[in-house]
């Protein structure tokens, strides 16, 4: 007879380090030390999304959170997309598109490039954290057989069953299974698919368990103690939540983006490219929705879009203007609770016990 879902996330917890099995999902830009040492503090495990950050700033964060908590954490970036194709007239249409929304924006805007991959590779061995994940593909074979033999375990995050196998067999140690529910950037490995390959989280959580033998966590769109438990009961291990942290004291959300969640119902989310190129779910702003609409120029591609972005993104950060900020949600940010984050992880899973029966 197979382990019970309490004791599948026990098993979990034992091999992690954790006290519960609630992960913070690694969200770029959104995952201050202090909401991990929170998170950590109440067992589950910290995160830190690394996309924008340089060696240095990596190095700074695990500080920060050693600090603050001997508590596991895992460090994430993406896997580097092929260099984008560019077309000077699409981006200039695109930057008279975003002028509409924000200040001018340059012709150079979007030159602009991501941190060196490999550095921060080399930044998450030195840090040695407890688990290393990649979103948007798998790590190359050399950099996971340095990851096993440091004894870092390997996360792959990712968005269809196919994916999931594929992660398997290149060695990753759990695989992160993201719904189409998830806020923030869909972890496609195919970034053409990313609205294609559209499904949820109940739905593609069981198929991977079947099909899989490493341990599947469970993410997108789980936000309360009913997700979770539900998450498990479908053969979950443990959950990743991040919309559902936002806000938390801890987070440091603008305060904007944090009222916003709280007013956002399961119909005000869209998948947008319109911020960074890449394809994400975010409020249904009235930038987003002008990004959709006939008049939009269409997005340029990841990196270029999050370069041509950046001058309204900052504007709209400075004058609290949820309408033009960058404001990743997910379909249940309306249950994410303004709580101290350490109290709320222990009362999900407290909760989420309850409901399995514990």
């Amino acid at each position: 007879m197979g382990a019970s879902p309490l004791q599948r996330a026990e098993r979990f917890c034992a091999s992690h380090g954790l006290a519960l099995p609630i992960l913070l999902a690694p969200m770029a830009g959104a995952c201050p030390p202090s909401l991990s040492v929170a998170v950590a503090k109440a067992g589950g495990l910290g995160a830190c999304g690394a996309l924008l950050m340089s060696p240095a700033e990596i190095a700074a964060w695990v500080e920060q959170f050693r600090q603050g908590s001997p508590g596991p954490f895992q460090l994430n970036t993406w896997i580097p997309d092929p260099a984008p194709v560019r077309d000077a007239a699409h981006e200039a249409a695109v930057r008279a598109f975003l002028a509409g929304f924000g200040p001018e924006v340059p012709a150079t805007a979007g030159d602009a490039v991501p941190p060196d991959f490999g550095a921060q590779c080399e930044a998450f061995l030195a840090a040695a954290p407890a688990a290393v994940s990649s979103v948007m593909g798998l790590y190359p074979a050399s950099y996971v057989e340095q990851l096993k033999r440091r004894g870092i375990r390997w996360f792959a995050n990712v968005s269809t069953l196919a994916e999931a196998v594929q992660a398997e067999r290149a060695g990753a140690d759990v695989v992160v299974v993201q719904g189409m529910e998830a806020g923030g950037h869909r972890g496609c490995f195919d970034a053409s698919a990313a609205e294609q390959s559209l499904v949820g989280l109940f739905a593609l959580l069981p198929a991977v368990v079947d099909a899989v033998q490493v341990p599947v966590v469970a993410t997108g769109g789980i936000a309360d103690a009913r997700g979770i438990a539900a998450a498990l009961l479908l053969g979950a291990s443990a959950v990743q939540i991040g919309t559902g942290f936002l806000r938390t004291p801890e987070a440091k959300t603008a305060p904007a983006w944090a009222d916003g969640l709280a007013r956002t119902t399961v119909d005000d989310t869209l998948l947008t490219r319109a911020f960074s190129g890449r394809a994400g779910r975010a409020i249904a702003t009235s930038y987003v929705r002008a990004a959709a609409g006939p008049q939009s120029p269409g997005c340029a591609p990841y990196p270029v879009q999050r370069g041509l972005s950046a001058a309204m993104r900052a504007e709209a950060g400075k004058a609290g203007d949820l309408q033009r900020m960058q404001a990743w949600a997910g379909q249940s940010a309306a249950l994410a609770r303004a709580e101290p984050a350490e109290a709320l992880t222990r009362a999900l899973w407290t909760q989420a016990r309850s409901l399995l029966g514990a």
